[in-house]
């Protein structure tokens, strides 16, 4: 058994952990708390795969861009403990109303990521629960301007340019690396964008972004979207433009793993 999971490796054929690559998943799980309405969640496999390979039981989770609270729910499900920071209080409210912390505290804070003072909040709640540090990042921002989430002053799909962008999503990685244990993983789960006829590759810039805070590179893996709402019911438009244009369908993203 590795120290950073609970996996019995004498089992190891009838474990439900992917090792391939490549996750093609054909639909989101909304099953149990789990809901699509927020248009920016993402599909409960992907930290329901993370949290159980690079997690123990009573272990502490963290994401800094909860959201509407799929991590949160699956660290639940999961029997692990838990912190989460959005800067939409309606989110975190809804989060809270859903959550318990029956078996395992679950903090949720109200914050801006980018700063200091909202990861001293979060050092707070692991003084107040016993903790030092946390065990599992998982990150996923906004992919920049793609969708406008608020019009809050620090929300990162209201960044003005990719070099804000950029700079404040690197200073939400280096505040969760801080609390990060030494030896345990940031997972980023991140896609690129089109603009203006040229493809940006979003997803390896934020990988840059974190690989420059030291953290070791240990895997990349291609996710396929599936059941996109901007692309709902449009597949023939979709491709008709890609046909008489010349670029094709964004169908992936990535989910980056780091070892610190």
């Amino acid at each position: 058994m590795a120290f950073f999971n609970d996996i019995n490796i004498d089992n190891w054929k009838k474990s439900e952990i992917w090792t391939d690559s490549l996750w093609l998943i054909s639909s989101r799980d909304n099953t149990g708390k789990h809901s699509g309405f927020y248009h920016g969640n993402f599909i409960p496999q992907i930290p329901h795969q993370l949290i159980l390979r690079y997690s123990k039981k009573n272990e502490t989770i963290f994401d800094p861009f909860v959201g509407s609270g799929t991590s949160a729910f699956e660290s639940e499900t999961l029997k692990r403990n838990f912190i989460g920071i959005d800067i939409q209080e309606n989110l975190i409210k809804y989060i809270q109303k859903k959550i318990s912390t029956k078996n395992n505290f679950s903090e949720l804070i109200v914050g801006d990521s980018v700063l200091e003072k909202t990861f001293e909040e979060v050092e707070k709640s692991l003084l107040k629960n016993n903790k030092k540090y946390i065990q599992l990042a998982i990150l996923h921002p906004p992919y920049a301007d793609i969708i406008k989430f608020s019009n809050l002053k620090g929300d990162l799909s209201n960044c003005k340019s990719l070099k804000e962008f950029l700079s404040n999503f690197s200073v939400v990685a280096k505040n969760t690396i801080k609390i990060l244990e030494k030896n345990r993983y940031l997972c980023l789960v991140m896609g690129d964008k089109f603009l203006k006829g040229q493809w940006i590759p979003l997803g390896f810039y934020c990988m840059n972004e974190v690989q420059k805070l030291g953290l070791t590179l240990k895997s990349i893996i291609i996710k396929n979207i599936e059941g996109n709402r901007a692309k709902q019911n449009k597949e023939a438009i979709w491709r008709y433009r890609a046909l008489s244009s010349d670029y094709y369908i964004f169908k992936h993203e990535y989910i980056f793993i780091f070892k610190k």
